[in-house]
């Protein structure tokens, strides 16, 4: 068979589910997280964009308040996003891992990779998000981004009573430690198994995937992909984009 008649093979469809169902109590009273405004656009639209930045992600669905998932449609359709990509938002459920669980099963059947992204990291580059894909795509069950600690860490016995003194009990190898970042990428099959099969207390999807004992890779993060969790990390944030503005000279 000649390289002209062969085929291009066609690549899995790639789908990008955000949980925005949080309230995001430590920025304090007010909107949900997700819904502050960033540079007088709203958090989850930025994450949105980042996702959609990747012409890999053909479907991005986000997760709402179980009561406000007309309020997240109306402020998708109030906001340019990119053509080439499908949208679509459903309700969440009281806990994250339930809100991830109705998105997945609010995908498609062709969609065969899937994204887990944080509302609360609305700055993610697309190099990243292309990163994970990439990794999915060579086979890996499940892929993080991740980067390597910049402080020592110790494990300590936590105290009885909040702000009293806690003795350390180890200090783990920093080279061997690295801060998980979103978005997280996915084999959907192992996915499903993962919320079908996991329960519990868990921090993030890789981690369940974890427990059914198969490998999770970690890829080079990105430092513009931290997570807006507190005040101080607005400001960060509004200073991250004022530089992207005056690098893209707009």
């Amino acid at each position: 068979m000649s390289d002209e008649s062969r085929s291009t093979p066609v690549q899995t469809p790639v789908a990008a589910v955000i949980p925005a169902a949080g309230r995001g109590v430590r920025l304090g009273p007010g909107a949900p997280k997700a819904l502050r405004a960033l540079n007088g656009t709203p958090m989850l639209i930025h994450a949105v964009r980042a996702l959609a930045a990747s012409r890999h992600v053909s479907l991005v669905v986000v997760v709402a308040p179980p009561d406000g998932a007309a309020e997240v449609k109306s402020l998708l359709d109030a906001h340019a996003l990119p053509d080439r990509t499908d949208f679509l938002v459903v309700p969440g459920g009281e806990s994250r891992q339930e809100s991830v669980r109705l998105g997945l099963d609010a995908l498609p059947p062709q969609h065969g990779i899937v994204l887990v992204h944080d509302a609360a990291r609305p700055l993610v580059p697309v190099d990243t998000v292309d990163a994970v894909i990439e990794a999915v795509r060579d086979g890996a069950p499940a892929v993080v981004p991740a980067l390597p600690l910049a402080d020592t860490v110790k494990e300590v016995e936590p105290a009885a009573v909040a702000g009293d003194p806690e003795p350390v009990v180890a200090t783990p190898e920093r080279a061997r430690l690295r801060a998980v970042q979103t978005p997280q990428g996915f084999d959907r099959a192992t996915l499903v198994r993962a919320h079908e099969t996991v329960t519990g207390n868990v921090t993030d999807d890789a981690g369940m995937v974890e427990q059914l004992g198969l490998t999770v890779v970690a890829v080079p993060g990105h430092e513009e992909a931290f997570k807006v969790t507190r005040p101080l990390d607005l400001v960060l944030a509004e200073a991250v984009l004022a530089r992207r503005r005056l690098n893209d000279g707009f």
